[in-house]
């Protein structure tokens, strides 16, 4: 019997992974990782993922990682916005501990999968939608041997793979996703007939570790705020701000009035200036052609390709932005340290903030991987 270590937050969705796989014969431990937490939900969490592991009938246990959360997930973020870009800890928090460092203990203890509640699914390359038995890379024949892919979730309101594009070959071997084949409201309906505890609970919204505290004050405990000039793109002063490290590019709600809403098209650490424009549709919000530095390829045919040749590819720079039609290729940038690829749009997209993460499909919704835009 394989054994299964699921991760459980105290939410719905990975009540639901540890049910579905008990119900389908896997040896199922729950696990739950404390992390860094700010407001004390993670307090409540914790009982709620026993209460669950306790009504399906499998072991729990609780993985210390806070300190490791701290140094990989919560510095990467202060550091980002220290810097002026907008990263991204929901990725990193995959990257880094869920797949990383919940993946090697597991394995460790004797697990042969860990699974989580993301809304994606799981497949082989001989699954997958419109695969072809061979790929031609530079004029040569290559077979397609089975490998592990991504597809995004059945249900599109809900799919996460925005956020796990940093994954790998060696990582998805040992990984399910058992409600990526789901709608959430079949979740909900699977929790309540069922009985689990969680069956009610709300979706956590936002940063999971800050909870209710705003961003703002979170990151002013780390940066001071300084209070800097807010112009149009026409360099007309309009009003202040606090510093420019605690906006993002295509915020809004910054303060200031306009005839139309605003929104950040510009942030000049240096001058500690931020730049707006008027309307959502103002030209200097949009960008046809961005670097991107970080490349991860999860299919490594579609990698071989990509690096020969360039691919049309479907790709959005924000989660739940719309997919928009792309060509991405290597980038004539070198980057010693990383290779560095160029995505150029078919139409110019709106609100690109560096450091954030850049993620590409193809065309039958296999997630392709990502960067972080430069």
């Amino acid at each position: 019997m394989a054994k299964v270590f699921v991760a459980l937050s105290g939410g719905v969705d990975s009540s639901v992974a540890a049910l579905l796989l008990k119900r389908q014969g896997y040896d199922v431990t729950g696990v739950f990782m404390r992390c860094y937490n700010v407001d004390g939900c993670a307090e409540r969490d914790v009982e709620d993922a026993r209460r669950v592991a306790e009504h399906i009938g499998i072991p729990f246990y609780v993985f210390d990682f806070e300190k490791e959360y701290k140094e990989k997930v919560v510095e990467y973020m202060v550091d980002g916005y220290r810097k002026g870009i907008t990263p991204n800890p929901d990725v990193m928090c995959n990257r880094e501990i869920k797949f990383g460092l919940f993946l090697k203990k597991a394995l460790e203890l004797g697990a042969d999968y860990v699974a989580t509640g993301h809304y994606v699914r799981l497949v082989t390359s001989n699954q997958r939608p419109g695969v072809r038995g061979k790929l031609k890379i530079k004029n040569q024949k290559k077979t397609l041997v089975p490998n592990y892919c991504l597809l995004v979730a059945r249900d599109l309101n809900k799919d996460q793979s925005y956020f796990l594009w940093t994954l790998t070959q060696d990582q998805l071997k040992h990984c399910l996703f058992p409600i990526g084949d789901y709608l959430k409201s079949e979740v909900r309906e699977i929790a309540r007939k069922a009985g689990l505890p969680t069956a009610e609970k709300k979706d956590s919204q936002g940063i999971c570790f800050l909870g209710k505290v705003s961003l703002d004050d979170f990151l002013k405990n780390y940066i001071k705020p300084k209070k800097g000039p807010i112009v149009t793109t026409e360099g007309k002063k309009i009003g202040e701000h606090q510093g420019v490290y605690f906006y993002t590019i295509g915020q809004r709600h910054i303060g200031v009035a306009g005839r139309q809403p605003v929104y950040i098209a510009e942030k000049d650490i240096k001058t500690n200036t931020l730049i707006i424009a008027e309307g959502e549709d103002n030209p200097v919000l949009h960008k046809k052609e961005i670097e991107l530095t970080n490349i991860n390829f999860i299919n490594p045919d579609l990698a071989s390709l990509i690096r020969a040749n360039g691919s049309k590819v479907w790709a959005r720079v924000r989660y739940r932005q719309p997919l928009a039609e792309a060509t991405l290729r290597k980038s004539e940038i070198r980057n010693p340290k990383s290779e560095t690829y160029q995505l150029v749009f078919s139409e110019p997209i709106k609100f690109v903030a560096a450091g954030q993460s850049a993620v590409f499909y193809s065309k039958k919704s296999e997630l392709i991987g990502g960067g972080i835009i430069l």
